[in-house]
């Protein structure tokens, strides 16, 4: 079965005007359910995790920071929700979503999380609406249960993932691989051990026959034993913080060839859902309701 984290706290209340889209994290669910594609059983509810796990990519001054909400002013504006201990405990919860959702793709092949894609997290830092990097968490749990040994993150979000390049910038066991809009931010890119930086605008031929020629090239010569997805839908050309020039077919297909890939070389895959920022919520919600579509079909 198709499993997918998802608590109620993803749904955090924001200030009046704010342009991250939350409503999205109660919208999807409840379309999935709404349309058939999903059940209540596909559902579960994550918890708050053992901090170690946290402490295997954050820094304690860090994390502790934003435990007790003591992180400095400037550190905090740089994450761009206002800091509250709720705020914290969902971003706690969503990295425990990626934990049992890996659990769920070892099992099953795949599974998702309904928010998570916290790419923007370093070690010792939020930035750009993430606070704990949710995939780096689940590589460092599978790992340290030794569950996977050699991790693949495909991250397909407009945004390069700066965060998840500088926490495994020196780990020759996790291969970071980050597709993303040259002209986005960050506008400084950290290293990944594969950028493709691509112009503004590209349509969703050129896209799809790029990632056609690198991903089974790059599996081949990785070897993962588990992939991590960043299914970002912030490519598609409506998106107010993106530079591309995708449709919503286009994103679909992009989801299609990479959820197929890991299903004829029988390499889990945990998917998270990234950034979609399109001034109609409707846009947001389908593009993302199409990979967990492709997830079910595909896989069950």
């Amino acid at each position: 079965m198709l499993k997918i984290a998802y608590h109620p706290i993803y749904k955090h209340p924001l200030p009046e005007g704010h342009r991250f889209p939350m409503i999205k994290y109660e919208l999807l669910p409840e379309q999935l359910l709404h349309e058939g594609t999903c059940i209540h059983d596909n559902f579960f509810e994550p918890e708050i995790p053992n901090d170690k796990y946290i402490l295997a990519v954050h820094t304690p001054e860090y994390y502790y920071d934003l435990v007790n909400i003591t992180l400095d002013q400037r550190a905090a504006r740089k994450i761009g929700f206002p800091l509250s201990e709720v705020l914290v405990e969902r971003e706690v919860i969503i990295a425990d979503g990626t934990i049992q959702s890996s659990l769920h793709a070892l099992k099953y092949g795949v599974a998702m999380n309904i928010a998570g894609g916290t790419h923007h997290a370093y070690t010792d830092r939020g930035e750009a609406f993430c606070l704990l990097n949710d995939q780096a968490i689940g590589a460092r749990y599978l790992q340290s249960k030794k569950l996977a040994s050699k991790i693949l993150i495909v991250d397909l979000d407009v945004h390069q993932g700066n965060g998840t390049a500088e926490i495994f910038q020196n780990d020759n066991s996790v291969f970071t691989f980050s597709m993303h809009g040259k002209a986005n931010y960050p506008f400084k890119k950290e290293k990944s051990d594969l950028d493709i930086a691509l112009e503004t605008n590209t349509g969703d031929e050129d896209y799809l026959d790029i990632l056609y020629q690198t991903l089974p090239k790059l599996i081949n010569e990785v070897q993962p034993d588990f992939i991590y997805y960043l299914s970002g839908v912030d490519i598609i050309a409506s998106d107010k913080l993106g530079k591309l020039g995708l449709t919503i077919n286009g994103c679909k297909e992009r989801d299609r060839f990479v959820l197929q890939t890991c299903k004829e070389h029988n390499i889990p895959v945990m998917c998270s859902m990234g950034g979609g920022y399109s001034p109609d919520i409707k846009v947001i919600v389908e593009a993302h309701a199409n990979t967990f579509r492709l997830a079910q079909e595909i896989f069950f």
